[in-house]
Parts: C-alpha cells; structure tokens; sequence
C-alpha cells in the first residue's frame, strides 16, 4: 500500500488477495503521517467491507441463481441474516414434497446417459459442464444405491452422434464409480472420447436403453435419466417412431437440460410418463443442476394406463401401464466362507466368501444380485428395510412461529441439542404453525423461529436435523422416544 493519498485507489472490485492485504495492514503499527489519510480510509473501507466468510457466502448465493437486488440488509447493515435464510430455503427445499404413500417401484433399472458432446466444454459451469456433470454422476451413483439398494443402474454416454456404454446394468455401485473415474481422468473405457467432442443423438440413446433394459423383468421400473447439455440431437432416422417403440416397452424417460428447453425433450418425456412432462426440467445454475439429479433418487410413482396428468388436467392413455400387484420371489442368501477359492458365476472370480443361492446353490460374490443360474433375485434382508420408506414416507415438518415457540417453550433441538434462538420478549402465545406468511414461515419457507415441530409427537428440531431425518433416518426421535 502506498503512503502517498495519490498513489493509493481503491477499485471496488479489488479481488480476495488485495482484501486480505488490507486486513493485513490493519493489525500493523501505528502508521506515520504521511500515511495517515490513506490508511484511514483503507481501515474504514475495511469496517464496513463484510467479513470474509459473509462474503464467501453471499458469493456462492449469488452464483446459484440469486440476484444482487434479491439479498436484503439486516438492521445493523450485514447480509449474514438473509445469507443464513437462503442456506436454510435450499436446505428444505428438496422436503417440500407430497409425503402421500403412493405405489413406487422400489426394484428399479435406471440408465443413466450423459452427454459427452463438445456442448458440455462451455465454462457457464465451473469448471466446465463436463467435469461437473462426471462429479455429479459419481455423488448421485452413491446416493442412488444408498436410497434404492435392490435395484440397478447402467450408465452410457453420448457423442459423435453414438452412445457407449460406460458401465454395465450393475446393482455395485463401485463399479460403476470407478468407470466414472477412469473417464475424468482421461483413461475412458471402450470407445468414449477423451474430452468431449462431436453431437448427441437421442435417438441412438434411447435405442441403446431400450435394448439394455429389454430383459429386465416385469415387476421392476424401466427408467432412462438423461443429462443433456446440447441444443441439437443428431440422428440417424425417425426419433418420433423411437419414442413410440419406448412407450411400447414401458421406458420412462426424464431429462435435465442444461442449456434450454427443447420441443423433443418435451414430447419424449410427454409420451413416455403417460402425458406428464415433469420429468424434463432445465438447470438454471450448477447447485440447481445438482438439486435436479439427486431428486431422481426417489423412487417414480407407479403410473396407471388411464394417468391424470397435473400440468393439463386432462386424462391420456398410453401403453405406458403399470403391471399388476403380485407376489415377488426373493432369495434370502447367507455369507459363507470356504478354506479353499472358488470361482463366482457373477464374475469369474476366486474367492473364498460369498453367497449362496438357496434355490440352485450357485455362487456369488456381492448382494444385491440376481442369480445366473436361476434368475432369482438375492438381496439382504436391511436392502428391504432400507427401501421400505419409499412407500410410506415421513410426514414433513411444520415451521414453528414466535407464538408457537413461546407456548411450548422449546429451547433445545430434541435431536441434537443444539440451542434455539431465545424468544422476543413480549411474544404471545399461539398455535402459529403453517405454511403462509405470518404463520410459521417468512414467506420463504424458513421458520422464523427456527425451529420445525413435527405434527405427531410435537417435538421440535432445527433445520439441519429436520434435513437429517427425512433424507437420511427417514424417522422421527421424538416419536421413535
């Protein structure tokens, strides 16, 4: 920093390092007299500059999609409030969902196609679509398989107007992240591309899928989950036969476009989820992108032949039908251990531990599986369990209000104890629980209070065990206590 008043300009939009320098030079002694204006001025631009940590925050809220004008300021100046308010929205958006117990398909057969033309080289996502998208698929592999561990996935990708296959229809979710990893680093399996190149083909995907998931048996899901970055599709015939043939074999398609809405998009995903097009959405930045894929986790509702879809509320009937109830058999193998290697039927392998299938004895080495010898499904009795909440979901929680938080005196998280904000003084008391402003919320969906009361034991928890417990426990502690 200069010690002259002329030879020292502030430019407002000095970047990290010339802030920590100012920082720097606050905690130095006294300056001389020289100095004196200059450093003046740097120790009130200093004041009133937020905290770095603020602003790292108000950064990244700025960066997902919220404007500059949005952001208010607190009574004391500081954005830290509103900052905190935006994390907690994001936090529960993904709860604010219809908790209704509706008939899923818990058994599910996903491929997962992501697009690996030099559309996904745009920088409009740092540090590129590319590599955000392959970081993204290896969280949304494990969050899958941790969310739907009886079912499986495949991944493809898409480029000089072909699609490849990446991984193979697997239940094992660290083989489908090591082929991830191989392609990021720039050892791609098969024939995909170093670096992305060429054009997408919609029709050649949807084409792959439906061959790949043609075997797949009757009482499991058929789901295509595209990641889309381009703007054109290159095909090599008529794609509008190929959505009725995926229609035909019950293949529902979802797309997440990372570019623009296109009329195709729309009328594949239309057709193939009896006339709903919720399915295809468009990322309007990297978090919402990421928000977008981990929200297929959830298992789709089991649709009918004649569908009421939401956005028209009209009635279409397609051959997209759901297969009627019926009883499912399922092998309950055990682990073993021999002293000697044996060969697995799954893989080829030696081992010594494995499972054994109760129907044919045929040897395998991971669960879930189905058996090559008899086709008989074989999971574990905690791969149940863990999808069962799918089908009867935890209610969500009710934002609490002033009046409300005064009335029950809660002053602690039920789950983790951590303290509440104090209540105003001069706060009355009610049953000031909703969903509108003025309610228990601030019109935003965040409680005012912070706190969060479930609707069957009262109990109140804070945000972050709220977020815990429906995407995690998928149980309440106060009623479980």
């Amino acid at each position: 920093m200069a010690d002259s008043d002329g030879e020292y300009i502030q430019d407002e939009h000095d970047d990290d390092e010339h802030d920590l320098a100012i920082d720097l030079d606050d905690e130095e002694e006294m300056p001389t007299t020289s100095a004196l204006s200059s450093r003046s001025k740097g120790k009130a631009r200093a004041r009133d500059r937020q905290p770095r940590r603020a602003r790292e925050a108000w950064e990244t809220t700025a960066q997902r999609g919220k404007s500059y004008g949005v952001l208010k300021e607190g009574a004391d100046g500081r954005i830290d409030g509103d900052v905190e308010r935006e994390a907690e929205r994001r936090k529960r958006m993904r709860l604010r969902q219809d908790t209704r117990p509706f008939q899923r398909g818990i058994i599910r057969h996903v491929i997962l196609i992501l697009d690996l033309s030099e559309a996904m080289m745009e920088k409009d996502m740092r540090p590129s679509r590319y590599l955000i998208t392959l970081r993204y698929a290896a969280e949304y592999v494990r969050e899958f398989f941790e969310q739907n561990p009886i079912s499986q996935m495949s991944i493809m990708g898409m480029h000089d107007g072909l699609c490849v296959r990446i991984s193979e229809l697997s239940g094992n979710p660290a083989e489908h992240v090591s082929a991830l990893q191989l392609v990021r680093h720039g050892r791609p399996p098969n024939l995909l591309p170093r670096e992305p190149k060429g054009n997408a083909s919609l029709q050649n995907a949807l084409e792959m899928s439906r061959a790949a998931l043609w075997h797949t048996p009757n009482h499991g899901t058929r789901e295509v989950i595209i990641v889309l970055g381009a703007l054109l599709t290159l095909d090599p015939g008529d794609i509008h036969t190929t959505i009725r043939q995926c229609a035909k074999d019950r293949l529902s398609v979802g797309i997440i476009g990372m570019s623009g809405r296109l009329k195709i998009c729309h009328e594949i995903c239309a057709k193939t989820n009896a006339g709903d097009d919720s399915s295809y959405s468009v990322a309007l930045d990297q978090q919402h992108f990421r928000e977008l894929l981990m929200a297929t986790t959830t298992p789709p509702v089991v649709r009918t032949a004649s569908t009421v879809s939401p956005n028209t509320n009209t009635t279409s009937t397609n051959n997209n039908t759901a297969t009627p109830a019926s009883l499912l058999k399922i092998g309950f193998p055990s682990r073993t251990t021999s002293p000697h290697p044996s060969l697995c039927a799954c893989h080829g392998n030696l081992t010594r531990a494995g499972y054994t299938c109760p129907q044919c004895r045929t040897k395998v080495c991971a669960l879930p599986a189905t058996c090559p010898g008899c086709d008989f499904t074989l999971i574990l009795s905690t791969h149940l369990a863990r999808s069962y909440h799918h089908l009867f979901p935890l209610k969500n929680w009710v934002p609490v209000s002033w009046p409300r938080a005064a009335e029950v005196g809660s002053r602690a998280c039920r789950a983790c104890l951590g303290a509440f904000p104090d209540v105003p003084a001069g706060t009355g008391t009610g049953t000031g629980m909703g969903t509108g402003t003025g309610a228990g919320t601030d019109g935003n969906g965040n409680g005012n209070s912070g706190r969060y009361e479930c609707g069957d034991c009262g109990s109140h928890f804070c945000v972050d065990c709220d977020v815990c417990c429906h995407e995690t426990i998928h149980s309440c502690p106060g009623c479980l206590s």
